[in-house]
């Protein structure tokens, strides 16, 4: 497949038969994260390779699980320094833990 966009419809060529996908991130230009139905596990992600995609036209059966999967999946959040500390924590204006709170003696 020559680009690939998020939402995309695909099919995913692997071990077995093709499984109908839908993109969900693109993180790199070697990964593509697909929400696809695994028959004994149910709706999930998985990364491939872009290759291993190809263009389908049609809503397949899965589709409006796959589509629910996506819904309910935080977006994914890049950038920042790498381990941590790259996205707000807390709410603005509380840049300390709590204090201690003795329990009465």
């Amino acid at each position: 497949m020559e680009s690939t966009a998020i939402g995309d419809l695909v099919s995913v060529a692997g071990a077995g038969a093709p499984r109908d996908g839908i993109v969900y991130d693109t993180p790199s230009p070697s990964k593509v994260v697909v929400a696809v139905v695994d028959p004994r596990r149910g709706p999930g992600f998985r990364t491939v390779h872009p290759r291993t995609l190809t263009a389908r036209e049609k809503e397949g059966s899965h589709d409006p699980a796959l589509r629910l999967l996506i819904r309910r999946t935080p977006p994914p959040g890049y950038g920042g320094a790498p381990g941590g500390g790259a996205g707000r924590q807390g709410r603005a204006g509380f840049t300390r833990g709590a204090t201690h709170r003795p329990t009465g003696k």
